[in-house]
C-alpha cells in the first residue's frame, strides 16, 4: 500500500506519541509538565538571645572584733584623793589618771578591763585592805574606751552584803552598752553576760580563787563563784557556750608578786578549755606571767594569759608598776548554709606603766612605748629604766606574745 507523505508525518507522529506514553507507564508514572515553582520568600535569622551570666556561688561572710584585756585596776588611797582634789561639787575627776591611754583603746572594737575594787557611792572611799571606791571612776573608764567589766576577785566581799548590792546597783545603772560579770545569783548562778559585736557573740563568766579569807556574807542572794567549785562552773559553761561564738572566762588566780603560772592555775587553764572555753584572762598577782596556746579536749585552739599584772596602782615594788594589755582579733566565718566558725588570730601583749612621782603624786598609767628613761629616774620611791622593765617583761612574757611597740 502506497502511503501518502501527509500520512506517513502523522503516522510518525502517533507513533512517537504512543511510544512516549507507553514508556510513562513502563516507568509507573506519567510525565506531567509542572509548572515553575513558586519563589522562597527569604526572612532574616532570628536574633540570639544573650546567655544569662551564671549564678555566683554564695560566698561565707567574714567579721573580726579587735578584743583588749586589761589588769588590775587597783584603786589605792592616794588614786582616789588625787580624784577628788581634781573634782568639783564633791565630784571625783579621775580623768587625767587615765587620759594617756585613750588613743590606744580607740583601735579596738571591745576593751575588757579587771575591776579590783568595789565601786559605789554609799560606802565612803577606801585603800587597801579593804577598798571601795567612788562611782565617778566609772565615768573615766567608760570615756577612755572601756564597756567590759570583770568584777569577781579577792575584794569582792571587802565591804560585806551592802558592799555587794551597792555595787550591783551601781553596774546595773551603767549605760546599756557595758557588760559586767563575777556576781551571780546564788540560787541559780543564771545571770549571765553577753555582748555582740559586729555579728560576734561573746559570753564571759568571771572567777576568783579567794576572797581574802572573808566568806560569803549573810543576807546577800549574790556572790562570786570560786574556782574550786567545778560543778558550778562546768553547768555555767554548758549553759551559756551554745548561746555564743565566743566564750571568755576570767580566773582572779595565782601567787602575787609571782612571775611564774603555778601548777594550778595550768591545770585550771586546761580544764576550763576543755569545758568549752575559748579565751581564759588571769589577774590577781599584780605582776605580769606568760600566756600560751592550748588544745582543746575537743581539738578546738584556746589561749590563755596567766596574769596581764596591774593597769593602775599605788604599790611600793617597781615590777608592780608593769603590766600588759592583751590585743586578740576574733574572726568569724559564715558559711551560706548558716554554719560558722571563729578563730582567734595573732594575740600580743602590749605593756604599760604606772607612773607616780615622789609621795606617790601625780599617779596615771600609759604605754610602755611612750615611757622615757627621764620619766624612770623620777619615778617616786625607785628609778624605773627601760631596761630595768624590759628585763622583766622578756623574762616574765614568751617572746612570740610580747610586742615593746
Amino acid at each position: 500500500m502506497h502511503l501518502s507523505g501527509r500520512r506517513i508525518a502523522v503516522l510518525t507522529a502517533i507513533i512517537g506519541a504512543a511510544v512516549i506514553i507507553g514508556g510513562s507507564f513502563l516507568f509507573g508514572r506519567a510525565i506531567i509538565p509542572a509548572s515553575a515553582p513558586p519563589a522562597t520568600e527569604i526572612s532574616a535569622a532570628p536574633t540570639p538571645l544573650p546567655t544569662p551570666d551564671p549564678t555566683p556561688e554564695p560566698e561565707p561572710t567574714v567579721t573580726t572584733v579587735r578584743f583588749s584585756a586589761t589588769g588590775d585596776n587597783l584603786i589605792h588611797e592616794g588614786i582616789y584623793n588625787q580624784a577628788r582634789a581634781r573634782g568639783t561639787n564633791g565630784g571625783y575627776d579621775f580623768m587625767p589618771a587615765y587620759e594617756n591611754m585613750r588613743d590606744f583603746y580607740a583601735q579596738f572594737d571591745i576593751n575588757w578591763l579587771n575591776q579590783e575594787t568595789l565601786v559605789n557611792d554609799d560606802f565612803e572611799p577606801s585603800g587597801y585592805p579593804c577598798f571601795s571606791t567612788p562611782g565617778d571612776i566609772t565615768n573615766a573608764l567608760y570615756d577612755v574606751g572601756f564597756r567590759v567589766f570583770s568584777l569577781s576577785n579577792n575584794h569582792s566581799y571587802d565591804k560585806g552584803a551592802n558592799g555587794i548590792a551597792s555595787s550591783r546597783q551601781h553596774w546595773a545603772a551603767m549605760p546599756q552598752d557595758v557588760v559586767s560579770m563575777g556576781f551571780y545569783n546564788l540560787d541559780t548562778y543564771d545571770n549571765y553576760a553577753y555582748q555582740t559585736v559586729n555579728g560576734i557573740t561573746f559570753g564571759y563568766l568571771s572567777y576568783t580563787e579567794s576572797t581574802n579569807g572573808i566568806p560569803t556574807p549573810q543576807g546577800t542572794d549574790y556572790g562570786v563563784v570560786y574556782l574550786n567549785q567545778r560543778d558550778i562552773i562546768s553547768k555555767q559553761i554548758s549553759d551559756v557556750r551554745p548561746n555564743c561564738d565566743v566564750l571568755i572566762v576570767s580566773c582572779h588566780w595565782g601567787v602575787e608578786g609571782s612571775h611564774t603560772p603555778t601548777d594550778s592555775q595550768r591545770e585550771t587553764a586546761q580544764w576550763l578549755a576543755d569545758q568549752g572555753a575559748d579565751l581564759i584572762i588571769g589577774t590577781h598577782p599584780h605582776v605580769t606571767q606568760t600566756a600560751q596556746w592550748l588544745t582543746a579536749s575537743d581539738e578546738r585552739t584556746a589561749f590563755v594569759a596567766y596574769s596581764l599584772g596591774n593597769f593602775i596602782n599605788a604599790q611600793a615594788s617597781p615590777d608592780n608598776m608593769i603590766g600588759a594589755i592583751l590585743d586578740i582579733t576574733f574572726e568569724k566565718t559564715t558559711q551560706p548554709d548558716g554554719r560558722s566558725e571563729t578563730v582567734l588570730l595573732e594575740p600580743k601583749l602590749h605593756p604599760v606603766i604606772t607612773q607616780y612621782e615622789a609621795h606617790y603624786a601625780n599617779i596615771r598609767v600609759g604605754l610602755y612605748r611612750d615611757y622615757t628613761d627621764e620619766m624612770g629616774a623620777a619615778h617616786g620611791n625607785f628609778a624605773l629604766s627601760r631596761a630595768y622593765i624590759e628585763q622583766v617583761l622578756t623574762d616574765s612574757i614568751d617572746a612570740e606574745f610580747l610586742t615593746l611597740e
